[in-house]
Formats: structure tokens, C-alpha cells, sequence
């Protein structure tokens, strides 16, 4: 639910910075560059974007989601999660 959290932030900030509709579409970084809000994110954000790009997509294959769920710790979701929150928050704020 990370990833989708992060997706709709950016489409609600793609539609603010664009006055258009957002494209139909999972890919993060795509979102944001299209966007041209991607620039502004520093390299850490960038990381993350990088990093919750496949979660979405990946946990849609059976044949993935197990290998998913077992590179999934528990403190790796913590991280991802609260990783997650920061990044909302910073849309947020450009909102």
C-alpha cells in the first residue's frame, strides 16, 4: 500500500502542477517526471521512489510475491513505511 499511498500523492500533485489529468499509470518516477517535480526531490527521495517502484507491480504476480514477501522484513517495512510517511508529508506541503 506504500507504493499506491506515494501514486496517488503524486497524481493529486501532477493534476496541481499540470492542471491537466494525471496519466494513467503505476510508474512513480514517471509520474514525477512527467510531472517536472522530479528534479526537486533529493537524491534520498529518489532512492526511495526507486526502491518502492516494483512493490506495487511485483505483489500482482503470484510467481513474484513470494519472493517479494520473503525480501520483506519486518524491520524493512518499517523503514518502508515510515519512509513512505515522510515523503507524503513533503507532497503535502507543496500542496
Amino acid at each position: 500500500m506504500c507504493h499506491q499511498t506515494i501514486e496517488k500523492a503524486f497524481k493529486a500533485y501532477f493534476v496541481k502542477v499540470k492542471s491537466e489529468t494525471a496519466p494513467y499509470t503505476h510508474s512513480l518516477s514517471f509520474l514525477a517526471k512527467r510531472g517536472e517535480f522530479y528534479e526537486s526531490f533529493t537524491e534520498e527521495q529518489k532512492d526511495f521512489i526507486d526502491q518502492i517502484e516494483p512493490l506495487n507491480i511485483e505483489a500482482r504476480y503470484p510467481s513474484h510475491k513470494e519472493r517479494l514477501m520473503r525480501s520483506l522484513t519486518d524491520s524493512k517495512c518499517v523503514e518502508i513505511i515510515q519512509r513512505t510517511k515522510e515523503l507524503q508529508q513533503w507532497i503535502k506541503v507543496k500542496l
